[in-house]
């Protein structure tokens, strides 16, 4: 028997494959994004590849999805979208992973490295004067790779970036031409992780002996703390100190609502506020006490203060330390905790602190009881491992300021930046993430910014509960204009049938009045329900004191 011998001819390596490789080593497990003429080679190297291609509807989305995924998993979430008009559509998205320290990548293709001419805007198509520029103020670094062999590389110290800490979005520019181009090099090398500088002995024993001096201490934790996973490690040294543990924005579930130290309500609430008053020795952990937080720094600055960061000078920006701990939060406190005796007055903190609780709980009744309903039933209803992701709007505020995680990385909340719209679009990177059941609370102007990604929730079979607040329009600011004594004006809106809305899309939707029975029924049959649905709310909420036109702390005139 004869027969001819068959040779399959292998396709060397592109720019495109190297850059899918390098997201592999990465260990990527989800790219969010949108494609475009400029970047077509990439998708077919995902193609190829074990990372699942999610392709949004705006590349906005791309980013606020890897966000959402970055936030719910704390590893990189990663968007890839194409040249001109759909890098700069991300722009907005990535500022708000920027201020809330979120470790995305985004990858944009550029105009192709043939066709650039320096200093001159040529016109080729999604031509723009410079690119990268757009993007360095609102990422940790900005980088366009000059030649493919720059790509693998380049790729993978951009996740490394984006995820070392102080962790936050990193930009990388291609230019399309790059990604056909043969590459036979190997693939870059992850390089070893740094190794761990030891805090100085002199500033260990003086933070133990400051607070061993303290009579009132108190722990301020803030998402530096979270995103070291360093709840373990902030619970221990606060039953050690019997100190209370105020969280921030960033920061909530890190101790659990059941932890004997845990502060139940924000520090904007007046029955909280005399914790940060009489304290005379503050642990500040992964924060830099930004406004939202301070009510724009009427908070005094404390007798003595000390602080846990990774950066020096964020420390003492906005309220000067008199010791600081550089390091991120676990290596700093694996060294502290330990040194720390622990000292009476436990039981009289937990008194204090179940008397501001039922305090804090008594004030929503009686200043807005839909309110108060509305945090009851989300408590009573989620399950534990639940991730609830919220918009900027009166009920994600309330959200973002009194309910009470059950651990970290439960609530998502865009008080970074403050980015109305990154709701709806977060909450699917969140729904893939597969760290638990997702609800998106958004309200119906926050979600027509993306309403075309119910497509996306339909296509890739996202188990995510919508619920959409009706209250006819944007609801703060007519709250504003109102207690500014002006008429509302131009802040109602011209809304669709959501239900209908939805229900074209191929989604399950429902009506509810308020946050009653009817709305617990429908939040408890959509989570076990596990698939995509919408429950809208028509309700009307006040703002709570978390928000600045409620902030009990007035400067004086």
């Amino acid at each position: 028997m004869t027969g001819t011998a068959s040779h399959i001819a292998i396709a060397a390596p592109t720019g495109a494959t190297r850059l899918v490789e390098s997201l592999e080593q990465l260990r990527a497990e989800l790219v969010f994004g949108l494609p475009g003429v400029h970047n077509l080679p990439i998708w077919k190297a995902l193609s190829d590849s074990g990372i699942r291609l999610v392709s949004v509807r705006h590349e906005q989305t791309a980013v606020y999805a890897a966000d959402g995924y970055a936030r719910s998993t704390g590893r990189l979430g990663i968007a890839l979208v194409t040249t001109g008009p759909g890098a700069a559509n991300t722009l907005g998205a990535t500022g708000e992973a920027m201020a809330s320290s979120s470790p995305v990548l985004v990858i944009a293709t550029d105009m192709a490295s043939s066709l650039r001419r320096e200093g001159i805007y040529g016109g080729t198509l999604h031509e723009t004067r410079d690119q990268t520029a757009m993007f360095r103020p609102v990422t940790k670094a900005a980088r366009l790779v000059a030649s493919v062999e720059e790509i693998p590389g380049a790729a993978l110290e951009a996740g490394l970036i984006a995820c070392a800490a102080p962790s936050g979005p990193v930009y990388l520019g291609v230019p399309t031409d790059l990604l056909s181009k043969e590459l036979s090099a190997v693939g870059a090398a992850i390089p070893a992780p740094e190794a761990r500088t030891p805090l100085h002995q002199d500033d260990l024993t003086r933070a133990t002996s400051l607070l061993a001096g303290a009579q009132r201490p108190l722990i301020w934790a803030g998402g530096g703390a979270l995103r070291a996973d360093a709840g373990a490690l902030v619970g221990e040294l606060a039953l050690r100190l019997a100190a209370p543990v105020i969280t921030t924005h960033m920061s909530r579930g890190l101790l659990g609502p059941g932890h004997s130290c845990a502060v139940p309500g924000p520090v904007h609430a007046e029955q909280v506020g005399p914790l940060w008053d009489e304290a005379d020795v503050v642990l500040a952990i992964g924060t830099d006490f930004d406004g939202t937080m301070t009510q724009n720094w009427l908070m005094p600055a404390p007798p003595t203060l000390i602080a846990v960061n990774v950066d020096e000078a964020e420390a003492s920006k906005n309220y000067r330390s008199d010791l600081t701990l550089v390091g991120d939060a676990q290596t700093v406190l694996e060294q502290l905790v330990p040194l720390v005796a622990p000292r009476d007055g436990l039981q009289q903190l937990k008194a204090r602190l179940a008397a501001i609780a039922a305090q804090v709980s008594a004030w929503v009744q009686a200043d807005d009881p839909q309110a108060a309903s509305f945090l009851e039933i989300m408590h009573r209803a989620l399950p534990a491992d639940a991730i609830v992701v919220t918009d900027m709007c009166i009920p994600g505020y309330w959200l973002g300021g009194y309910w009470r995680a059950p651990a970290p990385r439960k609530l998502a909340y865009p008080l970074g930046w403050g980015t109305l719209g990154f709701g709806f679009p977060a909450s699917l990177g969140a729904g893939l993430a597969g760290a638990g059941p997702t609800v998106c609370v958004c309200g119906d102007g926050g979600f027509m910014y993306a309403c075309g990604e119910l497509a996306t929730v339909v296509q890739e079979r996202i188990p995510l509960t919508i619920v959409l607040v009706d209250d006819g329009g944007y609801g703060m600011l007519r709250f504003d204009q109102r207690l500014a004594g002006e008429e509302p004006f131009g802040v109602d809106l011209v809304t669709p049938d959501f239900v209908a809305l939805a229900n074209s899309f191929g989604v399950p939707a429902g009506t509810v009045e308020g946050f009653g029975p009817e709305f617990e029924h429908a939040l408890r049959d959509s989570i076990a329900g596990a698939e995509p649905r919408m429950i809208v709310v028509r309700a009307t909420l006040k703002p709570p004191p978390t928000t600045s036109p409620r902030w009990y702390r007035k400067r004086s005139a």
